[in-house]
């Protein structure tokens, strides 16, 4: 199943227009698998060292940074899972920066990060492989907002794109697209 589409922006807040932006012209699976290219090749050479790194004091680290993906993601897809299953209540949003206090990324191997961003990409595409056409049309509130579940799809890897960019310009970390 190829899932490439515009995505009107009726689909979701403005909050999330340069995220979707990003990806949502270009096939969903293709660019989830991509990303995950870029990412695996970037925990599986870094070392644990060089994974604390932070541009500057009070940012994240890079094991902060992929650890937040990998937050992100999961709750994304709970979103769109909710929604595609009929979900009416409103779901809650999130605060990143509380998630980021508890979960101790900075703690965890480099493995075992890149094993939950693997296990939770792989689940993702399967979710989203999942979902017929008129699921993928369904909309429902989250974080305030109202989404449907293809823009949420589009909005998990225009997220990480975006992080992948910040990694590239403020961590100095080169990707394989990298001139």
């Amino acid at each position: 199943m190829v899932m490439m589409m515009y995505i009107p922006e009726d689909e979701y807040s403005e909050f999330y227009k340069g995220y979707i932006s990003h990806s949502n012209e270009i096939d969903l699976f293709d660019l989830l698998r991509s990303n995950a290219d870029e990412v695996k090749l970037l925990l599986t050479e870094m070392t644990e060292e060089d994974s604390h790194y932070s541009y500057e004091d009070g940012k994240w680290t890079i094991k902060e940074v992929f650890g937040h993906l990998i937050d992100t993601e999961r709750i994304f897809g709970f979103r769109a899972l909710s929604i595609a299953r009929g979900e009416k209540n409103p779901l809650a949003g999130y605060d990143h920066n509380a998630y980021m206090k508890e979960a101790g990324f900075n703690h965890l191997s480099l493995q075992n990060l890149y094993l939950q961003y693997y296990t939770t990409r792989e689940a993702t595409i399967a979710m989203f492989q999942s979902f017929n056409h008129e699921q993928l049309l369904k909309k429902g509130i989250a974080n305030n907002s109202t989404f449907s579940v293809r823009a949420l799809g589009y909005a998990i890897a225009g997220h990480e794109i975006h992080h992948l960019n910040i990694l590239a310009e403020r961590y100095f970390i080169a990707f394989e697209g990298d001139d």
